[in-house]
């Protein structure tokens, strides 16, 4: 049995343990998404644009996770369409940042691996570039909208005639509370994931411009930022959609009425 096997099953252990049912529920959506994502890798490399794998795979694994992860539809639903307009959104921002930024492809770092070996693959490193940003804030996208969906839906239970102005003002101070962890988080899986990379930098004494012109710098740090940026986000979207669902449903039950 190899380590990863092994963590694997501790994990599944310790999910079924504390979480119950959502627990293995959750585990399985984490397999499906893994499946999910060696599927895109798979379409990509068949050269099947890769920003419409990302865009419509991404969906789907935004469905998994959070449909997964609540049997709440007053929880699931208005998290699910937070995280879709908030990662659309952000889309057309990655768009742009990434023509801008112009870090697609490998770096010099990368030169001995491959050397001798052809990159005429047929695939746009460009649009796999914005293909990665966009997977890569889908989790955080999802958990702060789970997160201020599951606050906003028990306070509604507890005061169902709350005005919306203050529902969204409960909103907002949920958000705060998460951001400053959620942020924290993000910033530390960045210094872990770079932290090898940097010590090298160091070692080869490289200055503060060039580390911070690195190629691979530059896109972890872009991704980071981008992940930042959607968490605060979505903290106002969800409310409003939380609000606007709720609006929507009250019409719906006077006109039946």
């Amino acid at each position: 049995m190899s380590s990863i096997t092994a963590l694997g099953i501790v994990l599944l252990g310790l999910m079924i343990l504390v979480g119950g049912k959502q627990g293995w529920l959750a585990f399985l959506s984490l397999i499906l998404n893994f499946g999910f994502l060696y599927f895109a890798l798979l379409l990509i490399a068949l050269q099947v644009p890769a920003i419409w794998v990302a865009a419509v795979l991404g969906v789907v694994m935004l469905a998994i996770t959070i449909f997964m992860g609540e049997d709440d539809l007053n929880i699931t639903i208005p998290a699910f369409l937070t995280a879709c307009i908030v990662a659309f959104s952000l889309l057309l921002i990655i768009y742009g940042i990434e023509h801008l930024e112009m870090v697609q492809g490998f770096s010099l770092e990368d030169s001995d691996d491959l050397e001798g070996m052809s990159l005429a693959l047929g695939v746009s490193f460009l649009n796999v570039t914005i293909a990665t940003a966009f997977l890569s804030i889908l989790g955080a996208i999802a958990e702060a909208a789970m997160a201020v969906a599951a606050g906003l839906t028990e306070i509604l239970s507890n005061h169902p005639k709350l005005a919306n102005v203050r529902l969204f003002h409960n909103g907002m101070t949920i958000g705060k509370q998460i951001i400053g962890t959620t942020l924290n988080t993000l910033f530390f899986g960045f210094v872990g994931g770079l932290l090898a990379l940097l010590i090298w930098f160091l070692g080869l004494h490289y200055s503060l411009g060039t580390i911070l012109n690195n190629k691979i710098f530059v896109h972890e740090a872009t991704l980071v930022l981008i992940s930042f940026l959607a968490v605060i986000l979505t903290v106002p979207v969800t409310a409003l959609v939380v609000i606007y669902r709720r609006n929507h449903l009250k019409n719906n039950l006077t006109r039946t009425e």
